[in-house]
C-alpha cells in the first residue's frame, strides 16, 4: 500500500474540479526545504494550486522551517521569511502562472523585550509581504501527537506576552494562534484582554482525536462547541475553517488504504464547519488548506471540492467571503 500523503496514495482518488471559476485565496499553507519533515516547497505548492481550482493567491504560515543557523537567537526566525521570499521567486521562474504567495505570517517570541527589532527584521526580509505573527498557544504533552506543541500551558496569561499581542495591533499586524480544543476558552480570554488586535484562530481550535483523546469524538465535539462559541463572542477574532484533516484530529484517513472522496470528507467533518460558520458568520470565516499537513489525509483538489460542497448552502456573497474576501480583508491582500 502506498504511504499516505504520497502522490501515489493521493492519486487513488481523483475528482473533476467543481465550480472552477470560484476565486480562492488559500490563507494557510506551509513550506519546508528539501529534506525537512515535509517535502513541500515552491514546486509542490505550485502543483497543488494549479490543480484546476482558481487559486489566485496564498498566505504562508510560519512552521519553524529554514531558521538562521547563527546570529542572535531572537532573530533566527527571520530566516524562514527570507526562505519563503526566495522560494516564491524560484517558484515563479519555474511556474510563471503559479498563484503568488501574497502574504507571510512569521514567528516571533511576542514576550521578547526586543520584539520591535524582530518585527522590523521580518518586515525588511518579507519584501512587502509581512502581515503578522503566529506565536501559538498549543500546549499538550500527549506523546501520540504527530505535530509537537511546545508552548507552556499558561502562556496566554503572561503580561509580557499580552503586551506583545497588543503591540501587533499598534503596528497594524495580525496575531494567529494554533492550539487545541480545550484551549479555545483561553484564546477567547486573550482576545478579550487584547481587543484592538485582530486575532486569527487556526484550524477550528483543533479538536483532538488521538492518544488519550481517541474514542471520545462526541464528548470532545460538545466541549469544542462551547469553546468555539466563546471565541466567536469576541468581535476581534476571525476563524480559519479548515485544518481538520491533520492526523492529530483522529479522523480515519491518515495511514488508511486510500484517501477520502469529497463526499466522505463532508459526511464526517461537515458539522464542524456549519457550527463554526453559524457562530462566527461567513464574514469572519476563511476556508484554508493547511497543506501539506492535511495532505497526509487527502489531496488539494479533493479538499477544495469538499469545501465547495460545504459552502453550497450559503449565499453567493457568503461563499465569496469565505473563499477569498475574508482573507483579503483580514490580511490586507
Amino acid at each position: 500500500m502506498p504511504e499516505s500523503g504520497t502522490p501515489e496514495w493521493l492519486a487513488q482518488v481523483v475528482e473533476d474540479v467543481l465550480d472552477p471559476d470560484v476565486e480562492i485565496v488559500d490563507p494557510h499553507h506551509h513550506l519546508w526545504p528539501a529534506g525537512s519533515m515535509f517535502n513541500y516547497a515552491g514546486e509542490e505548492l505550485a502543483a497543488d494550486t494549479s490543480c484546476g481550482h482558481n487559486v489566485v493567491a496564498t498566505m504562508f504560515m510560519e512552521c519553524q522551517s529554514a531558521y538562521r543557523e547563527d546570529g542572535p537567537e531572537h532573530l533566527r526566525s527571520v530566516g524562514e521569511t527570507e526562505f519563503v521570499v526566495a522560494e516564491e521567486a524560484r517558484m515563479h521562474q519555474l511556474h510563471p502562472k503559479a498563484a503568488p504567495i501574497a502574504g507571510i505570517v512569521a514567528h516571533a517570541d511576542l514576550a521578547h523585550p526586543a520584539l520591535d527589532e524582530i518585527l522590523d527584521a521580518h518586515v525588511e526580509a518579507a519584501a512587502g509581504k509581512f502581515r503578522g505573527i503566529r506565536d501559538a498557544l498549543s500546549s499538550c504533552d500527549d506523546p501520540a501527537l504527530l505535530i509537537p506543541s511546545p508552548a507552556p500551558a499558561d502562556k496566554f496569561t503572561g503580561e509580557e506576552f499580552r503586551r506583545g499581542v497588543r503591540r501587533l495591533a499598534e503596528r497594524s499586524f495580525t496575531y494567529d494562534s494554533w492550539h487545541y480544543h480545550y484551549q479555545n476558552g483561553e484564546f477567547a480570554e486573550l482576545a478579550r484582554a487584547c481587543p484592538d488586535t485582530t486575532m486569527v484562530l487556526d484550524h477550528f481550535g483543533t479538536p483532538l482525536g488521538v492518544g488519550r483523546y481517541a474514542g471520545r469524538r462526541e464528548e470532545i465535539f460538545e466541549e469544542w462547541k462551547v469553546g468555539i462559541a466563546d471565541a466567536a463572542s469576541c468581535e476581534n477574532v476571525v476563524l480559519k475553517v479548515g485544518g481538520l484533516a491533520m492526523p492529530d484530529n483522529g479522523f480515519p484517513w491518515f495511514r488508511s488504504e486510500r484517501p477520502p472522496t469529497s463526499d466522505e470528507f463532508v459526511e464526517l467533518q461537515g458539522r464542524y464547519y456549519h457550527f463554526a460558520i453559524e457562530q462566527f458568520g461567513p464574514d469572519r470565516c476563511m476556508f484554508e488548506s493547511n497543506f501539506p499537513v492535511d495532505r497526509l489525509s487527502l489531496s488539494y483538489g479533493v479538499l477544495w471540492n469538499a469545501l465547495k460542497k460545504i459552502a453550497a448552502r450559503y449565499s453567493s456573497d457568503e461563499r465569496a467571503a469565505m473563499f477569498a474576501g475574508t482573507a483579503r480583508r483580514v490580511y490586507g491582500l
